[in-house]
């Protein structure tokens, strides 16, 4: 057998033992960085981030996101509770901050540090907007998507050089580093990447409705985030990494009576008015 051989067998073999279930999407997802190193790292970032930003502290819109917050955590403990997976947030640390800075973005880096930019909260338009977007950043956080990005992005540097290895012509080498990287990024890591928004979709919207939050307005939220984003030409859907407002606001639409029939099992048979 062959160094190439080997070594792709080594690889196949790291990627299955380092593969983890994922509770939300019932999935099995890549690992290969494990949390106990992510998170730490995470929280020291988020830290470093927040000394070197204006962070609004004791206004309403800060308690809203505070409260916010929270409502989304416990509706994520109490789903993974009823489920099976009562231990799953153990080493999740939340901490939930507005930053006063014009961008129209929010985040949650793993094990649960949110930041809402105070430029995305006229586009949130009322609590239930500012619990659509929770949902949706939070659930980025439990479906790991950090750990499964950073592990595609490792495999896809090991097959570059594996590549490179196995090819002795320089102008082969040439050519496949040149379409590899087309390749890669418009055949696994846009659609990986795609994949990742519209399951953060998903699991938004029902949290959100767990937290007694209409998962209606979710796809209203998003039409207001069309028109925030003017009459520029969106770039193909293809070379994107998130689908189209149009592809989000439809899924949305279709996924909310699921959302609210999900709530009903937690007691949730009216929404909060907002």
């Amino acid at each position: 057998m062959n160094f190439n051989k080997i070594g792709g067998l080594l690889v196949l073999v790291l990627v299955i033992w380092s593969c983890a279930t994922n509770p939300f999407t019932g999935q099995k997802t890549m690992a290969l960085v494990p949390n106990s190193q992510l998170f730490p790292t995470a929280f020291a970032q988020y830290d470093q981030f927040l000394s070197e930003n204006k962070v609004v502290t004791g206004t309403k819109d800060a308690q809203m996101i505070t409260r916010v917050g929270q409502r989304i955590a416990s509706a994520a403990e109490r789903w993974l509770t009823a489920n099976g997976h009562h231990s799953y947030l153990n080493d999740y640390k939340w901490e939930y901050n507005l930053v006063d800075d014009e961008t129209v973005n929010a985040w949650c880096m793993p094990g649960g540090k949110i930041v809402f930019y105070t430029g995305i909260l006229p586009v949130a338009k009322s609590e239930t907007g500012v619990a659509a977007i929770m949902g949706h950043e939070v659930a980025h956080a439990l479906a790991n998507h950090g750990q499964q990005r950073m592990s595609a992005g490792m495999l896809q540097q090991v097959g570059a050089v594996a590549g490179n290895i196995a090819l002795n012509d320089p102008r082969a080498r040439d050519a496949f580093n040149q379409y590899y990287g087309v390749g890669s990024q418009l055949g696994v890591m846009l659609p990986f990447s795609r994949s990742h928004e519209t399951e953060a979709d998903k699991i938004g919207l029902y949290l959100m409705a767990i937290a007694g939050y209409d998962p209606a307005e979710a796809a209203e939220l998003w039409k207001r985030m069309k028109a925030n984003s003017g009459s520029g030409q969106a770039p193909p859907e293809i070379l994107s990494t998130h689908p189209s407002n149009d592809s989000r606001i439809a899924n949305l639409t279709a996924l909310a009576p699921a959302a609210a029939a999900e709530a009903q099992k937690f007691g949730v048979t009216k929404f909060r008015e907002y």
